[in-house]
């Protein structure tokens, strides 16, 4: 049934990769078993999302050697996809949406959050975008109907259709976020703003990390923004959290994640920047 539909979600133009199943005594099918961070739910492929295809051949050559894996569909190609994993986040997305649930393909997801599609923003994973609602673009993706779940199935409750809905002008605004001004150029005009957007950025940035390349981005992340919290921009309690979401996100472990954090940070925090560099004195 899993190459079925992975074959056919190809068809329709969107890249398809293996994604890890839960293990029949509980757990992942990765090596980890039950010491899993994220079962059922992270890449069988060794470069991820960026070895998605979709080649038929490829497709069932994939399957035939992991007969029952998760089907994973590469987003910001075909669809981008609002990722709703709770109550206030549904309210979210319905408020973004000027009070209206989203028209276009609906997924009940196995925990029992829900996955809307859209047409392509163009832009990047978004983090946190609101309280229970992530965004999976360019750089990301999602686990597909008929895949499982510890917690359940993933199932259509609206199934694909075409065209895909538009994402109102206050979500893409939402999504595409604040300009960030370089540093090195000219003095930070407003520190607070520069500070938050930096901090979403750069979570952003970790989240979508390729395999391979991860924790070296959650570690220039976490050095970038020990600067700001060195220079008393950031809370480095804020700090932590965002990038350890983003991080466990992308698929490293706790351990790892709150080490590289750590070290980041610590050596951030002892190079803070100096938000008025440039400024003239008057």
């Amino acid at each position: 049934m899993s190459l079925t539909a992975a074959l056919a979600y190809a068809r329709h133009g969107i890249p398809v990769l293996p994604v890890h199943e839960p293990a029949p005594g509980g757990g992942c099918s990765c090596d980890k078993g039950t010491r899993c961070d994220s079962p059922g739910k992270h890449p069988r492929l060794r470069h991820g999302l960026n070895d998605a295809s979709t080649d038929p051949r490829r497709i069932e050559l994939w399957w035939h050697r992991w007969p029952g894996a998760n089907v994973g569909l590469r987003t910001g190609i075909a669809m981008d996809v609002a990722d709703v994993d709770s109550e206030e986040g549904w309210h979210g997305l319905c408020h973004l949406m000027g009070g209206e649930i989203p028209a276009g393909p609906q997924v009940r997801t196995g925990s029992g959050g829900r996955h809307f599609w859209f047409r392509p923003t163009g832009f990047g994973n978004r983090v946190h975008l609101l309280p229970g609602l992530d965004w999976r673009g360019i750089g990301g993706y999602v686990v597909a109907p008929p895949s499982r779940h510890p917690r359940g199935d993933y199932r259509w409750l609206r199934g694909p259709a075409e065209p895909l809905p538009e994402g109102s002008g206050t979500l893409r605004a939402l999504i595409e976020g604040p300009k960030i001004m370089p540093v090195a150029r000219r003095p930070i005009t407003h520190p607070d703003r520069y500070a938050s957007a930096a901090l979403t950025a750069e979570a952003d940035r970790v989240a979508r990390a390729s395999v391979g390349a991860r924790n070296d981005t959650l570690n220039r992340a976490a050095f970038a923004l020990g600067r700001l919290v060195g220079a008393g921009l950031l809370d480095p309690v804020d700090v932590v959290r965002e990038l350890d979401a983003a991080a466990r996100y992308a698929g490293l472990g706790r351990t790892e994640v709150r080490r590289t954090i750590r070290s980041g940070l610590s050596a951030g925090r002892r190079a803070p920047i100096d938000p008025d560099h440039g400024r003239r004195a008057a």
